[in-house]
């Protein structure tokens, strides 16, 4: 048993400093982005990302999507963001969602765009909440409806985005006071039950 006793410790040593080394992996190519050092940033990036690592794999997508430290190149993008996506990860749904709202790397696909971004806005991302708020004003994967887009802008607001805010406050030109406080009512909903089953 002391064996054994043993045998666990080391095995979680490893499994510590194993996670510490990812993370200043990780960290490494966090600094290597900020000062411009787009190539050494992906360098860090890609082998956490072939790990499964989500944010890992979104920041690599990102760079392929822009064109730094690797050729730019909208299918890898995509292919980087559905791994994370597909872990969940808020960031890569919403960055999954604007290429296929854009048909970047992908056929455009406005219904799968929406699915994306409730996706990510269901997890309180401020940005997929503004940008739901935009398809229900153009009415582009669902059906126009300026109520949901107001409620969607206040969350996308509440949550830091400033186009939320000002997109919000352009949308409550065109409403009704009745609209605005039914679309309030519904962001009040929305926030309570923490983003899930938000609408009428």
């Amino acid at each position: 048993m002391k064996r054994l006793g043993v045998l666990s410790s080391v095995i979680i040593s490893v499994l510590i400093l194993a996670r510490c080394a990812l993370a200043q992996d990780f960290d490494k190519g966090l600094e290597a982005y900020n000062v411009g050092e787009y190539a050494t940033a992906v360098q860090e990036w890609r082998p956490l990302a072939e790990r499964g690592d989500a944010r890992a794999q979104t920041l690599v997508g990102i760079m392929y999507e822009n064109g730094r430290g690797v050729p730019q190149n909208d299918a890898q993008a995509v292919k980087w963001y559905q791994l994370a996506a597909e872990q969940g990860y808020a960031f890569a749904r919403y960055n999954l969602g604007g290429m296929y709202k854009n048909g970047r790397g992908v056929p455009q696909d406005y219904t799968e765009a929406v699915r994306l971004y409730r996706l990510s806005a269901e997890q309180g991302h401020a940005l997929a909440q503004t940008n739901l708020g935009v398809l229900y004003v153009s009415g582009f994967g669902v059906q126009q409806d300026k109520v949901l887009a107001h409620m969607w802008f206040n969350l996308g607001a509440a949550n830091g985005n400033e186009f939320g805010a000002e997109n919000r406050e352009s949308i409550a030109r065109e409403m009704t006071s009745q609209e605005i406080e039914k679309a309030q009512a519904l962001a009040r909903t929305c926030m309570a039950n923490e983003y899930k089953n938000c609408g009428y």
